[in-house]
């Protein structure tokens, strides 16, 4: 946990949104008090960074030791929602692969889709970050509806999560996750076995940890692996697959590498959160009336899916009542079919009818969990959406209130509360602000 916030009256605040920044004008006699993670010194080398974590790992043998005697390798990828370096790291695993006996046409690249939808064409291309790769390896989404590209192993032996993992990962010589370490508002943190479950689980894994059991259980929630029922769930769910390694990245907030590990899946996992938990959660010293945040920019506030996690994360900083005001450009539009539909329910039944037809049931509904998760902070404080990239209908079922002006917004709220100083959060979800009384 850090207190390194600052305190600014400048009129040249901005959030990320979008792949730029939107300036936030305060109204005249009004201050910010914006809350970021501190500075994080970027790696002056990444290759050599990610070279020395592939022959240093963390629990495990070097890759090229992993590789050697192996049949295949299928490596997974987070898909666009996480800005993850692939760029930097991908060419680099498979030419020590190939160099420790693996013919490049046995090793494999899977993105990890969870129950989002494919990355595909040019958003492929993006994804992967290295035409080489592109030109020269597999690369395939996995698709969780599928029920046939799943093996089922069983369920879990705690809570009965049925597991269903994705064939060309299970049965992979050779596995290995890739991906961000930040905040998850379920999960605690992303990155290492969350890649692995959801990302190549089947639609009925998926939806049991979806479902309200876990949802709504107090330990379900950032920043926390301590009796967290999905991750605890996560572990059971890699421990039966059998020997899977990950190579774990942290990025600042210009997404530039900081700190990179590799190794056994859990023990370099554990290693790369005890790295970032530091940075990423900053304790601050008071509630706002007035929160101001963001999805993060691009990739994260491609949609309104997306969104609702920077609804969430700012929550034990919010004075009961309060407005919290979040940008996002939600340049995609508003997410699936499945999330429209749950959200249109929300607008009919109200919040708490909606969350009554949640709580029997086993397997949830597709992507209605982002809706249960908005309804966190519509419990605490009045919710605002500033956005360019919705259209009426998609605005109307949004379930929160849209303003025109982000700038007109601040200052209606600071008028109506009462309080001249609010907290600006400019990276969203990925900091994570903890109330800490002086």
């Amino acid at each position: 946990m850090n207190d390194e916030v600052s305190v600014s009256d400048s009129p040249s605040l901005s959030i990320l949104y979008g792949r730029g920044e939107m300036p936030v004008a305060l109204p005249k006699g009004a201050s910010a008090q914006v809350i970021r993670k501190p500075k994080m010194a970027k790696l002056a080398s990444p290759a050599a960074a990610i070279a020395a974590a592939l022959s240093a790992p963390v629990g495990s043998p070097g890759l090229a030791e992993l590789a050697r005697g192996r049949r295949n390798a299928c490596i997974l990828i987070c898909d666009i929602t996480r800005p993850v370096p692939n760029r930097l790291f991908l060419r680099p695993m498979i030419e020590i692969l190939m160099a420790s006996g693996i013919p490049l046409a046995n090793i494999s690249i899977l993105v990890a889709t969870g129950l989002h939808r494919p990355n595909e064409g040019k958003e492929l291309e993006e994804l992967v970050g290295d035409p080489w790769v592109m030109a020269n390896v597999s690369v395939a989404n996995h698709f969780a509806n599928n029920d046939e590209d799943h093996v089922d192993l069983g369920v879990t032996a705690t809570r009965g999560t049925p597991v269903t993992v994705d064939r060309r990962f299970l049965e992979a010589d050779l596995r290995i996750a890739t991906g961000l370490i930040e905040p998850h508002f379920m999960a605690g943190w992303s990155g290492g076995r969350k890649v692995v479950a959801p990302g190549v689980c089947g639609q009925r894994t998926i939806r049991t940890f979806h479902s309200a059991r876990f949802m709504e259980d107090p330990l379900a929630v950032q920043c926390n692996l301590a009796g967290n029922p999905l991750h605890e769930e996560q572990l059971q769910i890699v421990r039966r697959i059998g020997d899977i390694y990950a190579l774990n990245t942290v990025v600042d907030e210009a997404r530039d590498l900081v700190f990179v590990n590799f190794g056994e899946i859990i023990a370099s996992h554990l290693a790369a959160v005890d790295f970032v938990a530091g940075s990423a959660q900053v304790a601050v010293s008071r509630r706002f009336s007035t929160i101001v945040t963001s999805s993060a920019g691009y990739p994260l506030d491609k949609t309104y899916y997306q969104t609702v996690k920077g609804m969430v994360t700012p929550m034990d900083i919010l004075e009961p009542g309060g407005t919290l005001i979040i940008a996002s450009e939600c340049s995609e539009g508003f997410g699936s079919r499945e999330f429209r539909a749950a959200q249109t329910r929300l607008v009919e039944l109200g919040p708490e009818r909606f969350l009554a037809t949640l709580t029997a049931k086993t397997f949830a509904d597709i992507d209605e969990w982002q809706t249960e998760m908005q309804l966190k902070p519509m419990r605490v404080a009045r919710v605002q959406l500033y956005t360019t990239g919705l259209d009426a209908e998609e605005r109307r079922v949004t379930a929160v209130e849209i303003v025109p002006s982000l700038d007109e917004a601040i200052a209606q709220s600071i008028a109506r509360h009462g309080d001249s100083t609010i907290a600006v959060i400019p990276e969203g979800p990925y900091v994570v602000p903890v109330y800490a009384a002086a």
